[in-house]
This record gives C-alpha cells, sequence and structure tokens, in this order.
C-alpha cells in the first residue's frame, strides 16, 4: 500500500499539466478540429457563470466551453475571439472520489472531449465514438 501521508491533491498548476498531456493523447484529427484552444483551470465556476447556468451547487460542474461553437462560426466573426475550456478542480476532484472507479487523467480527458465536443458541435454519439479512441 502506498504511503499516503505525504500526498496531497494536485494543486491548479498540476491539473493543467494533466489536462494537457489529457488532450496531446485525443486523436490528432479531434485535435485538429478543435483549432486553437486555451485552457484554464480554476478552484470552481464563478458564481456569475453558475447563475448564468442556473446551476446552484459549484460542485455539479466539472468543466466549460467558451466560445463560438465551430458551426455557428461566420467569415464575419472578428480574429481573436478565442475559445476557452474551463476546468474547475474541486468538482474534477469530488467526482474522481465519490467514482473511485476512474483514474484522475482518464476523468480529466472524458471532461474535455465533453467540453471540445461541444466546441466542434458534435452529438452524443460522436463525442462516445471519440472517447472510445
Amino acid at each position: 500500500m502506498s504511503d499516503w501521508k505525504n500526498r496531497a491533491a494536485p494543486t491548479l498548476d498540476e491539473l493543467a499539466q494533466l489536462a494537457e498531456a489529457a488532450y496531446a493523447r485525443l486523436p490528432r484529427p479531434f485535435r485538429e478540429m478543435a483549432g486553437d484552444i486555451l485552457f484554464h483551470v480554476q478552484e470552481f465556476a464563478d458564481e456569475s457563470v453558475l447563475k448564468s447556468m442556473g446551476i446552484e451547487d459549484p460542485f455539479e460542474l466539472t468543466g466549460l466551453y467558451d466560445g463560438v461553437d465551430l458551426t455557428d462560426r461566420s467569415s464575419a466573426d472578428l480574429p481573436g475571439g478565442q475559445s476557452r475550456v474551463y476546468l474547475y478542480r474541486r468538482p474534477i476532484l469530488d467526482e474522481w472520489a465519490e467514482r473511485g472507479d476512474v483514474a484522475l487523467d482518464d476523468l480529466i480527458e472524458h471532461v474535455l472531449i465533453h467540453e471540445i465536443g461541444h466546441h466542434l458541435g458534435l452529438s452524443d454519439e460522436e463525442i462516445e465514438a471519440i472517447e472510445g479512441h
């Protein structure tokens, strides 16, 4: 059994590193379709985000895509409207601990696939197919 006395939950920076590694493992065509996305890791979603989504419990939101879906973009859209994926550390860690049946990096990959899948305008079936990569 491992020595857990000196272990701690991953920091924001460590979770960001796990997210970058998870993103790098995704299929190349998926990453190429996603384009330029910035990743941000925060403890929780901002109160204004939760309110706008009608979410009362901040532990219910593990990730969020922020930007214009590729399917809704037009040539009139201004450049620099950078797309972002937010990952929320505490809700991710809470889900990971509650489930107990998934590795943390796999859960982060799952959240990324779903958030980027929304960015790409993919259906739930298409997202599930990518998760099976």
